[in-house]
């Protein structure tokens, strides 16, 4: 069993451990591995590095780009960032505050870095007071980059009280969606509205989620429908 599984042209996710957030919700981990035409590895939100993970990473390239696409999706960075040094850690508003111990390089706003703007784009989903998550288009895999914004858990994933809350939340509703959390923290709906637009532009054919399966095709329709009540 391979660590890296391939999602598209110079495209590969990997899953990692269950972790445990506030209110000991346990969530899956995923992340997805980019080469960039200059060969270079852009590594988005980085699951734990295991020895058989950092052999396959290794063999795709050098890692150069660490990124951070919420404030939520740290825990891993500073593994990372110890056993690739020459990496630049790309952080999404809010990090630098909250994780001084990191050493980040840039903070990503409305524009792709230089250094990946050949083969990635991005759009800042701002106005939510929980984080700013800045979601990604990887153009020759037509694939979208979304950590936290769309969710979808199996209704046997929590247990007991925390079953109850997923539901209310719609973390485990029948279908992916943003949970009610995020969707009542966007408070700036003009400022969410203008990422989403943006993000919308993108001819998207596949969607890559932290907390949901994968989607392969009609990623664009599955986008719509899961940001409808923000439209």
């Amino acid at each position: 069993m391979t660590a890296l599984q391939a999602f598209g042209p110079n495209l590969w996710i990997a899953d990692g451990p269950v972790v445990t957030a506030g209110g000991g919700f346990h969530y899956p981990t995923r992340m997805a591995v980019i080469r960039l035409t200059d060969g270079s590895l852009f590594i988005w939100s980085p699951i734990a590095l295991s020895d058989a993970l950092r052999r396959e990473v290794d063999a795709l390239g050098a890692v150069r780009h660490l990124i951070a696409p919420n404030s939520l999706h740290d825990r891993f960075l500073g593994e990372w960032q110890a056993s690739y040094p020459a990496a630049r850690l790309h952080a999404a508003p809010g990090l630098r505050q909250n994780r001084p111990d990191l050493d980040i390089v840039a903070e990503l706003g409305d524009a792709p870095a230089s250094d990946w703007a050949a083969d990635i784009d991005q759009a800042p989903m701002r106005g939510n007071l929980i984080t700013t998550e800045v979601v990604f288009f990887h153009r020759p895999s037509a694939t979208l980059l979304v950590a936290d914004l769309i969710q979808h858990f199996a209704p046997t994933w929590f247990t007991g009280w925390r079953a109850w809350v997923a539901k209310l939340d719609l973390m485990s509703a029948p279908q992916p969606e943003t949970p009610r959390k995020f969707r009542v923290a966007f408070v700036d709906r003009i400022a969410a509205r203008r990422g989403l637009s943006r993000l919308l532009e993108w001819p998207i054919e596949r969607v890559v989620m932290a907390h949901a399966d994968p989607v392969e095709t009609q990623g664009r329709a599955f986008v719509q429908r899961a940001f409808r009540w923000l439209r």
